[in-house]
């Protein structure tokens, strides 16, 4: 922490109220420097922020009133409403008034927000990067800068796919068992010992455990290769005789992510449901949050608490630009981890659609926590 007191001090315009969050910190600045908004729409921007709204009133689990890691800030459940709310209103009332969005004025949004600065956790960073064989990840992961968060991004993942097993086909996104249909989350949880979703690893299933003993019903399929980028990203948008169709993952086996090892070694299996559209964090799956891309965040929800507004910003062509998101979604990944977010960016159908896209955003950023003042 000397080291970020010492930064600080030099450089940045901040007050004395501070909140830490294992080797994380988030610090109230005055004055800082956002740059151009880069472009985005600011309907999805409400759209995501409505959504994560709904959900903060209409369910109660634990991480909707999340606020232990920022008590020292007085950052409420209240004052996190209140910054959703504003940012509907502010659209709203540009739209009726024929102007451009104000949401893409930085003056406006230093005048009307406080900026939390983030501080990593690099600490646990550097210890999990001592597990990993993976020399890419062992590399961002040491490489965090003491004053900027690891930015990674996601994508729904664009797939053809069968509604009959193939000989390419071979691999089914699976519902929820047979043996749980019509268990709510908690009633699950007290008959686990018996259920047929915690008796299986991700190879048992791609061995053909479930599909066997037809223990539970396949959605549609997919190659083997393609079971793992879902299961990685969290949805699929796939193609399924000429239509696109949504699968979202529901429950899983209780096997926790290991950040420290690839996808195709990872045990935790997701059984997925069909959804309307991208979703987002939700306990259970007919209440999941409708985010949209390039205003979206997954992190730990856990700690930070639902619906936090967070803004990156980074250099481009000479440039000091920002982006703003809400954090409406999650993944195993974010368990502990106080160093990361994960930036929704659309839906692609491999790498290289996927890198031309998005190559200008960095692995690394400024990052603010903002609150409406």
């Amino acid at each position: 922490m000397i080291k970020i007191l010492s930064l600080l001090s030099i450089s940045l315009a901040f007050t004395a109220f501070t909140a830490v969050a294992n080797n994380a910190k988030f610090v109230l600045e005055t004055s800082p420097n956002i740059g151009q908004m880069q472009l985005f729409k600011s309907s999805d921007l409400c759209t995501v922020a409505n959504n994560t709204q709904l959900y903060i009133r209409n369910n109660k689990d634990k991480v909707v009133s999340q606020i232990k890691q920022f008590n020292q800030l007085d950052i409420t459940l209240a004052k996190v409403e209140n910054t959703l709310n504003f940012i509907c209103q502010t659209y709203r009332f540009d739209v009726r008034n024929q102007q451009n969005s104000r949401l893409h004025d930085a003056q406006f949004l230093t005048d009307n927000f406080n900026f939390y600065r983030w501080y990593p956790d690099t600490n646990t960073a550097t210890t999990i990067s001592k597990k990993s064989t993976n020399a890419k990840k062992n590399s961002l992961l040491t490489g965090i800068p003491t004053d900027k968060l690891f930015i990674t991004k996601y994508y729904t993942k664009r797939l053809t796919a069968s509604p009959v097993k193939t000989e390419v086909y071979n691999q089914a996104l699976y519902q929820l068992p047979a043996d749980e249909q019509g268990l709510s989350l908690e009633q699950a949880e007290l008959q686990k010992s018996s259920l047929t979703r915690f008796k299986y690893t991700r190879q048992d299933v791609i061995g053909g455990a479930l599909n066997n003993h037809n223990l539970a019903k396949p959605l549609v399929w997919l190659s083997e290769e393609s079971l793992h980028d879902v299961l990685l990203q969290g949805t699929g948008v796939l193609e399924v005789d000429g239509k696109i169709r949504y699968f979202n993952v529901h429950r899983n086996n209780g096997i926790s992510y290991d950040y420290s090892i690839g996808k195709t070694d990872q045990a935790r299996y997701w059984y997925f449901a069909e959804v309307p559209s991208i979703m987002g964090y939700g306990s259970e799956i007919e209440s999941k949050i409708e985010i949209k891309a390039q205003v979206t965040f997954a992190g730990n929800v856990e700690q930070l608490g639902l619906g936090k507004l967070f803004m990156i910003n980074y250099p481009l062509n000479g440039r000091s630009v920002s982006q703003m998101g809400i954090l409406a979604d999650t993944g195993g990944a974010f368990d502990n981890n106080l160093f990361q977010l994960d930036f929704l960016v659309d839906s692609y159908f491999g790498w290289t659609d996927y890198h031309q896209a998005n190559k200008h955003l960095p692995d690394y950023a400024t990052t603010w926590l903002m609150l409406k003042k």
